[in-house]
């Protein structure tokens, strides 16, 4: 079997890069990869300005009891004029500060009567003044090609005048799942039958990811219906990801529906549980990734080796989330001869490594974990873990973004 850290490995370097941008205006660019490295238009602030609400003052002007006379109330976006020697002039946040003013004094921290401002608390050297470029010096580095846009990264971006920047264009991913005893939510289910969970799971998972969800199709186990499907996809998308019918039964035809259409197939059993069979392809150029037909399985298989495939497919400049530590803390030992993915719930505390909760069911088909669980920890094969034992911690915030 093939072990999960080459796995993980040859999944992620069978991407392509993208190599061609597009414009995207900056209010719509939450969630895209920039295609380029962006550098500062201006200082950040452009000016001093007063960080509150109060009076700007010359320092050598403060005496206990002493009143300065308010020379002009200036709010944000007026200049004021240059501070007159033994006057303090009104400042609002963001107001710019004046000529020849050294700090600025809170309203609270004095008192103006009569248009005269009487300090009630010792001032000191530039308190309260935000200083130009403090924050962004003109034509630094702002933001690096290949950094994913959120909220953050685009109140940086506006503040400095961009009104559109250079992304990747939006991954399109196909998904494909398999067999004939599926039946779609909605639809009348016979007793021998189950719902395809997989379908809208998997959609959900690449959407989560960045990607456009271009089909969501469902494949009897026969080489026509296959056939059909994968026109579709591959015509349609940049990669195809598929659930079920790889593995090597009667009825898994996945594996020669590819090859009948050219396509090359790498089948793999990794070594971990959930998730032992992995398969990547090629057809037409793109990759088809094939992942087992059990959700729990394909929920893990998808979190761990098909996330850092997608994300070089989009262009961006991490692609491998940190792993994190955690201790586990189990009712039983585990032990298995493949790396084994547990479904656990950190529990963070006031000091040290969070501590890890298995869910008490860990089988492949107990849905119910993966609302529940906030992580997968490792456990290395052949290896004990028990109560206490330091694991790796997969977390799905990082690890499904």
């Amino acid at each position: 079997m093939l072990d999960f850290d080459t796995a993980q490995s040859r999944l992620a370097s069978a991407a392509t890069p993208p190599s061609i941008a597009e414009a995207c205006a900056l209010h719509e660019a939450h969630g895209r990869v920039l295609a380029q490295t962006l550098f500062a238009t201006l200082d950040l602030p452009p000016a001093d300005n007063s960080a509150m609400d109060g009076y700007a003052i010359r320092l050598a002007d403060y005496a206990p009891g002493k009143r300065l006379p308010v020379q002009q109330r200036c709010y944000a976006g007026q200049r004021p004029d240059a501070l007159l020697p033994g006057h303090a002039i009104r400042l609002f946040t963001g107001s710019i500060l004046p000529d020849g003013a050294d700090a600025v004094v809170m309203q609270e921290d004095g008192n103006e009567t009569d248009g005269g401002f009487e300090i009630q608390r010792p001032p000191v050297p530039g308190q309260h003044i935000r200083r130009r470029g403090e924050d962004v010096r003109e034509n630094g580095q702002l933001l690096a090609k290949g950094v994913v846009l959120g909220p953050a990264q685009i109140a940086l971006l506006a503040s400095q005048g961009y009104a559109e920047v250079s992304v990747y264009p939006r991954l399109k991913v196909g998904i494909l799942t398999t067999g004939d005893e599926l039946v779609q939510p909605g639809q009348p289910r016979p007793a021998e039958h189950i719902y395809n969970s997989n379908g809208a799971m998997m959609a959900a998972l690449a959407r989560n990811v960045g990607a456009d969800v271009v089909h969501v199709l469902h494949a009897l186990d026969t080489s026509e219906s296959l056939h059909d499907a994968f026109d579709r996809l591959l015509q349609d998308c940049d990669l195809v990801l598929t659930v079920g019918g790889v593995s090597v039964g009667e009825k898994d035809l996945v594996k020669p529906a590819i090859e009948e259409l050219g396509g090359a197939m790498d089948l793999w059993r990794v070594r971990m549980k959930p998730g032992k069979p992995v398969a990547l392809a090629n057809a037409g150029g793109k990759p088809i990734v094939c992942l087992p037909g059990n959700p729990v399985s394909a929920f893990a298989v998808f979190t761990l080796l098909v996330t850092p495939l997608m994300r070089s497919m989009q262009g961006r400049a991490v692609i491998m989330p940190p792993v994190q530590y955690g201790r586990l803390a189990a009712q039983r030992p585990f032990h298995d001869t493949r790396e084994e993915f547990l479904r656990v719930r950190a529990e963070y505390e006031a000091q040290g490594l969070p501590r890890l909760l298995p869910y008490p069911q860990q089988g492949s088909g107990i849905i119910s974990s993966l609302p529940w669980a906030t992580g997968l920890a490792r456990i290395p094969a052949n290896t004990a873990a028990e109560d206490g034992t330091v694991v790796g911690y997969y977390d799905l915030q990082y690890w499904l973004a």
